[in-house]
């Protein structure tokens, strides 16, 4: 028996089954299944290519001699071709953003682009592009570290372009700027957008509304500074979130001049014009307090929306997100879009995969027909 082959397959069958269910048991199990789902269901060829590869080099050592290397053998087939069956299910992503786009905005919004083939099957993990500068670490308040944002423009600096500012995830007690939604910001800032990707005060020390007030410092200080990396002064301000994240985007941009929540700067414009909530848990705070709930802030002049969920969300079940989609629509005058991601898990937003790549696509036709609609 070639042990290590074995462990190959048993690992990517574990894999396989991870990505292919939601997990939801013991503590232990949950955190494995959740961290081995969130890399290879965005990324499920790497695994078939590793699969692939410690198959044909058990064949060429000679360590397929038993009856039992067989069936490891066998085992891996049956392990690739459910994840094939996950990247399939990335790449039925394309339609299904462009059918909520053409039902919320109107027929021919959602416009089909060739996905981006090289940076998904060869190097997905690799989110940096040599046309866009990352200016690190600015301060935008008085809290440290946790008051630092990244600005990503492009090199050539081009004026008059959007911004979007983009808020981590992490319960509200761990995570940092720039690790999530990379590919979108360096697509966007590649396009002559000004992105920003901001930290922000976290659990236990801060709690709401600290976050809030925090997310507002950021848009003031976007609306402020952005001119000087390209941006529009008069720009429009899209506001983006993954997780907790999405929270305080879609809090933010339903309390616009808000001064509870702008202490020491209530006359500074922290409206935006349009939202993005990634895979959001869009419900209650940890205190319970209803004003802590988008869905409890809802207002006829609300921006448009657009909330983004996998089906298979281990951590926000799809009702959380809904729950906000029908408050928005039953009050908003502005459309809002629903993308329920087939095959989503939590945290989709990490790497250049057939699904976010398409997810992509649609922010950039969601945030065009916002634009031209404003």
């Amino acid at each position: 028996m070639a042990v290590g082959y074995l462990v190959t397959v048993v690992l990517a069958v574990t894999i396989t089954v991870f990505c292919l269910v939601r997990i939801r048991g013991p503590r232990p199990l949950f955190f494995f299944s959740y961290r081995l789902g969130l890399v290879f269901n965005e990324m499920p060829l790497v695994a078939i290519y590793g699969l692939v590869a410690s198959t044909a080099l058990a064949f060429a050592e000679g360590d397929i001699a038993t009856g039992a290397d067989r069936v490891a053998v066998g085992a891996a087939a049956v392990s690739a071709a459910g994840l094939a069956v996950v990247a399939r299910r990335g790449m039925r992503t394309a339609p299904v953003v462009g059918l909520a786009l053409d039902e919320a905005l109107g027929a021919g919004t959602a416009t089909r682009r060739r996905p981006p083939l090289a940076r998904i099957l060869l190097r997905p993990f690799l989110r940096r592009r040599g046309d866009v500068k990352r200016v690190g670490n600015l301060s935008y308040g008085d809290a440290g570290r946790r008051n630092l944002l990244d600005v990503y423009h492009h090199r050539a600096r081009p004026e008059g372009g959007s911004v979007l500012i983009h808020f981590h995830g992490g319960h509200y007690d761990q995570g940092r700027k720039n690790t999530q939604s990379l590919p979108l910001l360096y697509r966007l800032a590649s396009q002559g957008w000004v992105c920003i990707s901001a930290n922000y005060r976290l659990r236990p020390a801060f709690s709401h509304p600290d976050h809030l007030i925090d997310a507002k410092k950021v848009i003031a200080w976007a609306r402020a500074h952005a001119h000087e990396y390209g941006a529009d002064p008069a720009a429009a301000v899209f506001v983006s979130g993954s997780s907790a994240g999405g929270h305080m985007a879609a809090l933010a941009a339903l309390t616009p001049g808000e001064p509870a929540y702008q202490p020491g700067f209530e006359d500074a414009d922290t409206s935006v014009t349009g939202v993005i909530a990634l895979n959001g848990y869009l419900g209650v705070y940890f205190d319970g307090d209803p004003a802590s709930s988008p869905v409890n802030l809802v207002r006829a002049d609300a921006p448009p929306f657009l909330i983004a969920h996998g089906d298979l969300d281990e951590l926000v079940d799809t009702e959380n997100p809904k729950a906000l989609v029908t408050a928005l629509r039953s009050v908003s005058t502005s459309p809002v879009v629903y993308v329920e991601l087939p095959g989503g898990h939590h945290a989709f937003d990490l790497f250049h995969s057939f699904r976010f790549e398409a997810l992509i696509d649609g922010i950039e036709d969601f945030t065009a027909w916002v634009k031209a609609h404003t």
